[in-house]
């Protein structure tokens, strides 16, 4: 049989995972703080035939050696955490991280998970919470009676309530960052939770130790840029049907050698 089939199967297989990583981040082009994936491939073993620097009857050695792969498979989908595109809302909640760093939020289960998702709510204890209810971390309540929020750009959040004419703080929020971010775990929902990998979680405030700072009434929107996605689906399309053509050629070579006769 021959090894050809199996090469461009490979291929074929691999554009297939190319195509559906570029669906995911077409998908989430509109997904508050998205960062999209990008696969990275590897080729497969080498069969060798003859190895460079062989010997050969004349006492010279050949310069190049035969060596014959066997196709491509996937190595990593990897987040690319650039900064996305900011969108002003004039909402005093939603908040935007320019540069590195994390929201941290807790999860029911009391874990900790971590979001670039700043477009936060209060709950009916006051709390700033996510759109699916996750408060963030550290805890900040923002009392019943207030009429204005501030937040600054070091994450202190300042309130002014009915009948004062200051304002007043109520918290700090806290930001996260890793050593290796693309090492993050994704578990949808806008969430991410530390791996081995990703290392453990650096916190402290924004603007310090290397993190962002925060702004206030913007949103970060994804950072998948849909000419860069539609090339490479262009791309990854004519691979798969290139790849195509190699089985059919080598289905040929087959048949024609099948109808050899003596």
């Amino acid at each position: 049989m021959l090894r050809g089939l199996w090469t461009a199967a490979s291929g074929m297989e691999a554009q297939q995972l190319h195509i559906d990583n570029i669906s995911n981040n077409l998908a989430n082009v509109n997904t508050t703080g998205f960062k999209k994936s990008r696969v990275n491939f590897q080729d497969l073993m080498y069969q060798t035939l003859r190895q460079a620097g062989t010997p050969t009857a004349l006492g010279s050695e050949v310069p190049t050696g035969i060596e014959i792969g066997h196709g491509v498979r996937p190595a990593a989908t990897q987040k690319l955490f650039t900064q996305g595109s900011m969108q002003s809302t004039d909402n005093p909640l939603d908040l935007v991280i320019e540069g590195d760093g994390f929201f941290q939020v807790l999860r029911p289960d009391g874990s900790v998970a971590y979001t670039r998702d700043g477009s936060f709510k209060i709950d009916r204890d006051g709390r700033l919470v996510t759109s699916d209810g996750l408060p963030l971390l550290p805890e900040i309540y923002v009392p019943q009676d207030t009429t204005s929020i501030a937040i600054s750009g070091d994450g202190i959040v300042a309130v002014q309530e009915a009948g004062d004419t200051e304002m007043r703080e109520i918290g700090q929020i806290e930001l996260a960052r890793f050593t290796n971010p693309g090492g993050l775990h994704s578990t949808g929902r806008n969430l991410y939770e530390p791996t081995v990998a990703s290392g453990d979680p650096i916190i402290s405030y924004p603007g310090l130790d290397g993190l962002g700072t925060i702004g206030q009434g913007y949103l970060e929107m994804s950072n998948v840029k849909v000419v860069e996605e539609m090339v490479d689906m262009i791309s990854a399309q004519r691979a798969y049907e290139v790849n195509s053509k190699s089985i059919q050629a080598a289905d040929e070579i087959l048949r024609l050698a099948a109808q050899l006769r003596r």
